[in-house]
């Protein structure tokens, strides 16, 4: 069985990307609410969440890493280029968060033996992953500018910064190179697809 030391451990492995937050103690909230998904999803290791609930080849700490590095150097053109001031740490927390709350919703979509005992007051298919990221965040003490970049679909949060716009453009570029790869169609093809049938 895992231990909270162990997915502690495992979560400042799987997301390098942490060490680059300049506050400490965001790093810590990030870590943490990492940490409570995991125990709450009873996941055994953080790199068995599938980036879709039909996407398998990728992991979602793939996903994760590819969206802080767009976001990220996203960014830094924003301010060489058009001298735009994004907060890079508000930045790299909600990347790093936008997606954890898929701990609880892809539970039932992986092979048992990736997980221990989900806990069923969190591991449902009831909140969308970017409302329960947003929560975690929240639980975890993050920083209002944080929660608010968190959620990613349209008509979540009615005020968007330009970090929120930079979490949501980041991962629409990284989910559009991964359904390419993985399925050979765009993100809005296999939402047209597959959001119904799930």
């Amino acid at each position: 069985m895992t231990d909270d030391s162990d997915f502690h451990e495992q979560v400042r492995d799987a997301f390098p990307e942490i060490a680059d937050i300049e506050s400490e103690s965001l790093r810590e909230q990030v870590t943490e609410a990492w940490v409570l998904g995991l125990e709450r999803g009873g996941w055994r290791d953080v790199f068995d969440i599938p980036y879709a609930w039909n996407i398998h080849e990728v992991t979602n700490v793939e996903h994760v890493r590819g969206v802080t590095r767009i976001a990220v150097k996203s960014a830094e053109e924003q301010r060489e280029f058009h001298g735009a001031d994004p907060d890079l740490d508000v930045i790299r927390a909600a990347c790093l968060l936008h997606d954890v709350g898929k701990c609880y919703e892809y539970v039932d979509h992986v092979d048992d033996e990736t997980l221990r005992e989900p806990d069923p007051t969190y591991a449902t298919e009831e909140i969308p992953h970017s409302l329960s990221g947003y929560a975690l965040a929240h639980e975890v003490g993050c920083p209002l500018a944080v929660q608010r970049a968190i959620p990613h679909f349209l008509g979540e949060v009615p005020k968007r910064t330009l970090e929120a716009e930079l979490v949501k453009s980041a991962n629409s570029a990284s989910s559009n190179a991964i359904t390419q790869s993985a399925m050979g169609i765009t993100l809005q093809e296999w939402v047209e697809t597959y959001s119904q049938t799930q």
